[in-house]
């Protein structure tokens, strides 16, 4: 294991800290860019952290060149990425915590510092935002928008959740729900926001803007075995949290879907 943490007086404690955890393994090819965007936000009080899986290219390399702008770094062998999520969950210390995956990359400086100000405005316990997708070969084109305006806690029986890369949720929720399970492979953001939802009486509004742009081909976009597989655990989601739901009406959600390729 390898892994350091910066004096405490890193952030501005006169701001709410947000408390970004960046989940990696062999990403070189991406995570400078994934790291730079948040170094490039002008908000003085980000707490970044990154769980590495024990990466066998060059990946820690990259991130040793920024250690100076980096509060918490961990590298070492995991159970998955919602193990990996975990151990960034178990540090976090901002009020506001949200994940950025390390292929993904915040669409403007300004990111951070629009969510802590409509999150501290209207005293929100959630913020969803808005994704933009594009494929590594044209990173500035977006061809899908991944709009979380559409979701609602009583749509989570029909499979819709926000975009989770979008979500920004404040410390106390994060505490009340806990840690991912990690028998989930590719569905376990989805029913950790059924816990942080349903039934809760979240005070959350949607930010309808792209705050973060994210690279096609993860786990959760890739290819039809990698839908089955999906859709299997957002079933198995809604029946271990006492939602009602069949398959038939998760998959009634893909026709609605296809407009996410118009982009607004």
């Amino acid at each position: 294991m390898e892994g350091f943490q910066l004096p405490q007086d890193h952030n501005d404690d006169s701001v709410p800290k947000v408390s970004i955890i960046t989940v990696a393994f062999n990403s070189a090819a991406t995570v400078r860019d994934t790291i730079e965007s948040v170094f490039f936000q002008n908000y003085s009080s980000i707490e970044h952290i990154i769980i590495d899986g024990g990466s066998t290219d060059s990946t820690m390399k990259i991130i040793k060149s920024f250690y100076p702008n980096l509060a918490h770094v961990i590298s070492e062998s995991d159970k998955g990425i919602y193990d990996a999520m975990n151990k960034g969950l178990d540090i976090a210390t901002g009020d506001v915590v949200c994940f950025l995956n390390s292929d993904d990359k915040y669409a403007s400086d300004n990111v951070i510092s629009n969510v802590v100000t409509r999150m501290q405005k209207h005293q929100l316990d959630a913020l969803i935002t808005d994704v933009g997708f594009f494929y590594p070969s044209a990173p500035e084109k977006i061809v899908r928008r991944y709009r979380s305006n559409r979701f609602t806690p009583e749509r989570l029986a029909w499979g819709w959740m926000p975009a989770h890369p979008g979500l920004f949720l404040r410390k106390h929720v994060v505490d009340r729900v806990g840690r991912f399970k990690t028998d989930y492979k590719i569905a376990g953001d989805y029913e950790y926001i059924i816990r942080a939802f349903c039934g809760q009486n979240l005070k959350y509004q949607h930010l309808s803007e792209i705050v973060v742009k994210m690279q096609t081909g993860g786990a959760s976009t890739a290819g039809l075995r990698a839908k089955i597989q999906l859709n299997k655990e957002v079933l198995r989601a809604c029946r271990e949290n006492g939602i009602k739901t069949n398959f038939l009406k998760i998959l009634s959600k893909y026709p609605e879907k296809l407009l996410e390729t118009i982009i607004k």
